[in-house]
């Protein structure tokens, strides 16, 4: 859960370079906080467990959560600092993030805990990585105890147990984020970082890849699905919205080929516009363009 500090550009500024950018502006966002958006402007039942602050920004992304329609009532406000994002968006679309993490570093395993009971009953556990990597292992393993559809957006990427991937079904890294998760010299290419982490117990990963879409692995298949063609104009959500649609979309009893390719329209809706949370495609907005195609 951060506050996205967001300016637009012309070009990301080169080292010891200043420049002028072209407007400024301050958007609830965080990778979590994103998702659990993405599902309820879907009209999912989702719900939040995390961490913020007890200041301003924590009131604002609140705000902007109840709004989307996600439950709220398992995020605590803690003595820190709400998690903050400075982004800087290039005319292309392009962005670079700096993350001030806050009170997501205390998003633990005793927090965790105290909401086992909402894992217990949900269908899907949806997490990322911008919360402690121990307390990232901890959900999981207590999903798996619960046999519950565990899905994880390894964002940012970094290094898990290779016994952790047994227990996940889908994982859903982007080009940059693979090689943070298969660092070993001996798996070179993207292709072979994907079938080691399908050898090391992962069920499926989808491999996104901006414009390009979104590729399907498994033991069974290799499927590809192309993005959707729009005009982008932010890609800062695009990862977030796309595993937001995806779950939405699986926990509506799809197959996973089309959870994927309805969360690359969700995708594609969401690169369209600046800004996060309050601009995400709602359902009538994904099913109008659906139709249309």
């Amino acid at each position: 859960m951060n506050m996205d500090l967001i300016v637009e550009v012309e070009k990301h500024p080169s080292k010891g370079e200043t420049i002028t950018g072209k407007a400024f502006s301050q958007l609830p966002g965080g990778k979590g906080a994103n998702q659990a958006c993405t599902i309820g402007k879907l009209q999912g039942n989702v719900a939040l467990i995390g961490a913020c602050g007890k200041d301003e920004y924590a009131n604002i992304v609140l705000n902007s959560l109840r709004t989307c329609g996600v439950d709220v009532n398992y995020i605590e406000r803690v003595e820190d600092t709400t998690g903050v994002a400075f982004i800087t968006v290039e005319k292309s679309g392009e962005n670079r993030i700096i993350v001030i993490p806050g009170a997501n570093e205390r998003v633990s395993k005793t927090l965790i805990a105290r909401n086992e009971k909402l894992i217990k009953e949900a269908n899907i556990v949806l997490l990322q990585m911008e919360i402690p990597i121990e307390t990232v292992i901890y959900s999981i393993e207590m999903a798996s105890r619960y046999d519950k559809t565990i899905i994880l957006d390894p964002a940012p990427a970094r290094k898990l147990p290779d016994e952790i991937y047994k227990m996940i079904d889908f994982i859903l890294p982007n080009e940059i984020e693979i090689e943070g998760l298969i660092t070993e010299e001996s798996f070179r290419s993207t292709e072979e970082k994907v079938m080691r982490l399908l050898e090391l117990g992962v069920e499926n990963v989808i491999l996104t890849k901006g414009a390009e879409g979104a590729s399907l692995y498994n033991n069974r298949i290799k499927m590809d699905f192309p993005a959707e063609k729009v005009e982008v104009l932010d890609t800062t959500a695009a990862g977030d919205a796309f595993a937001g649609g995806f779950v939405y979309s699986l926990n509506s009893n799809r197959s996973i080929e089309e959870a994927i390719s309805y969360a690359n329209v969700v995708a594609g809706l969401a690169v369209t516009r600046l800004g996060v949370q309050s601009l995400l495609p709602d359902r009538q907005e994904v099913e109008r363009f659906i139709s249309s195609k």
